[in-house]
């Protein structure tokens, strides 16, 4: 990977190669503010498919911006039927085979294709962003952008933006061999232009009324007062949003996210109850779930990182009882 015409010129010439390295790192992020700048503002609609783990699950998604509100609705293709729809912060999942609705606020924005932070500076401490070749996908031609980690706390990508608009069009996650662990593209896209607003509505709107309502009831918190801290984070993250949400029906669950500046990581800290956790790690893609007991708490973390970083983070949590 590279911005290959820079390095050409450096071996030719065999000057300023330092220069060349900082122009190429220059270019990709006024691309990087592009997208940023396209996820805040574009409407679409589209098909994706997303890979995994020899796996492979269709969904479509369709998001029209008016003004300052935002609706957006994902509904998967394959397997069991269920809808996500978000209008500004208010985020409501639909589960027909569960009859269950779950309605959730200040949910964190993550996720493919509008994933990028507002702090684009924070990646270029915690990554090489190095721009590529031109290349074709789903009829659109995009520039190429590589994201190198600079330790192995986290995953690489690489993203395809559309020339025109600065929309992503694909993305890969590499592991630290890099090899890919998950990815994202379009078969199908519509950038802007008339699209039905209908499509943002739910399909199961009016026929619920006897399914069961998970409120997560989501509000801002200070987990200090509580006396939750974290002693140390991984190297590039930091704290970015404290709540208090109820989840999985279990009320006054504390919530902590920690970003990069791309990857976010969630702690979860709830009572355990009867049911103490064991030491345990699960990945599905590029997402690890470390849980552990702490106390009288369970203590789950989920994040789109190494099994190092999540784990680094389940210990890193420290509990002192307030006076």
């Amino acid at each position: 990977m590279g911005f290959r015409t820079h390095g050409i010129l450096a071996l030719l010439f065999g000057v300023f190669p330092l220069l060349a390295v900082a122009d190429s790192q220059s270019d990709a992020m006024m691309l990087l503010n592009r997208v940023f700048a396209a996820t805040q503002r574009l409407s679409y609609t589209g098909t994706f498919v997303y890979q995994h783990d020899s796996q492979s699950e269709t969904s479509r998604i369709t998001r029209i911006v008016d003004g300052a509100l935002v609706r957006e609705k994902l509904e998967a293709l394959d397997g069991q039927p269920r809808e996500i729809v978000r209008s500004g912060d208010e985020v409501v999942c639909y589960l027909p085979a569960l009859t269950t609705v779950r309605i959730d606020k200040h949910a964190v924005q993550h996720g493919f294709p509008a994933f990028l932070p507002v702090q684009l500076k924070e990646l270029l401490e915690n990554y090489v962003i190095r721009r590529g070749e031109m290349e074709r996908v789903a009829g659109y031609d995009c520039h190429v952008l590589n994201l190198e980690p600079r330790d192995n706390m986290r995953y690489g990508h690489k993203l395809w933006v559309d020339a025109r608009t600065g929309m992503v069009i694909r993305a890969k996650t590499f592991d630290e061999h890099n090899d890919v662990m998950e990815q994202f593209s379009f078969a199908q896209l519509q950038i802007g232009g008339s699209i039905d607003r209908d499509r943002v509505k739910s399909r199961f709107v009016g026929k619920t009324a006897s399914w069961r309502v998970e409120d997560a009831a989501a509000v801002t918190a200070d987990l200090a007062q509580a006396g939750w801290t974290l002693r140390a984070s991984p190297p590039g993250f930091r704290k970015i949003m404290e709540l208090r949400r109820t989840l999985g029906g279990a009320a006054d669950v504390g919530h902590m996210v920690l970003s990069d500046g791309l990857a976010a990581i969630s702690v979860f800290i709830e009572p355990s109850g009867q049911r103490p956790a064991y030491p345990e790690l699960s990945r599905q893609g590029a997402i690890n779930v470390y849980i552990r007991q702490l106390g009288a708490h369970r203590i789950t973390v989920v994040g789109e990182a190494p099994a190092e970083s999540v784990r680094y983070v389940a210990h890193a949590l420290a509990y002192r009882r307030p006076n």
